[in-house]
């Protein structure tokens, strides 16, 4: 029996996120390694774990993956979620690279400097409203399908609802303009896999609070 994967990452969101919500989606069960301290991450350094010095990394078939997007693109490829041509892993790619622009943009205004959260939070609002949410409003409207590539779920699917996800938290009034994206966060969230994730109980990380954000700062040292 393989062993289940293993998530080095600390307690809380982060870019691990992402990986735990690809997994939960493909029903796959995992194992998370908490980085308590800084020393917890000078060990799998001083151990050779990890390949550019930092995290996340995953262990999964023998491997220690480091760097989020070849993460993702092994699960995604392990689990039949990356499409079945170059052309549809082309388009996966390409929209996955907006999401997750948008998504860290979002994530970072947690840990922000005060001085600039102001403005960060309008550019971020303004980028969700007026670029990246606009754009995938218009690819869900040109093939009136129910996922964004292929008519099947993709990785890309599950990038985009945890997008949403984290733009309702942030402010909810920003999905009003966007029917189709509204329906498609309800129909992805609606699925086994991804439902039981949502759960109370899950792994799924709760917006980080004061606390973990300084947790982190001692860790990382930022």
């Amino acid at each position: 029996m393989a062993e289940k994967p293993k998530l080095h990452y600390f307690n809380a969101r982060g870019r691990m996120e992402s990986t735990r919500w690809l997994l939960a989606a493909a029903g796959v069960e995992f194992e998370e390694k908490f980085i308590k301290s800084a020393e917890d991450l000078d060990k799998l350094r001083n151990d050779g774990y990890l390949m550019f010095q930092q995290v996340p990394m995953v262990e999964i078939d023998g491997m220690k993956l480091v760097q989020t997007r070849a993460i993702l693109n092994y699960i995604a490829s392990k689990y039949n979620l990356y499409g079945k041509d170059m052309k549809e892993r082309a388009l996966i790619d390409m929209y996955s690279e907006g999401i997750l622009d948008l998504t860290e943009m979002i994530i970072q205004l947690v840990i922000c400097p005060p001085d600039q959260r102001e403005a960060k939070t309008a550019l971020a609002k303004d980028r969700t409203k007026n670029r990246y949410l606009p754009a995938f409003e218009k690819v869900l409207k040109s093939h009136g399908q129910d996922y964004l590539v292929g008519n099947r779920l993709t990785r890309v699917d599950i990038h985009l609802l945890e997008l949403l996800l984290y733009v309702e938290e942030f402010d909810a009034s920003l999905l009003t303009s966007f029917p189709l994206l509204k329906a498609f966060k309800s129909r992805i969230s609606s699925l086994p896999n991804v439902k039981k994730f949502l759960q109370p109980g899950s792994q799924r990380k709760p917006a980080m609070d004061a606390k973990q954000i300084e947790e982190a700062r001692k860790i990382f040292r930022f």
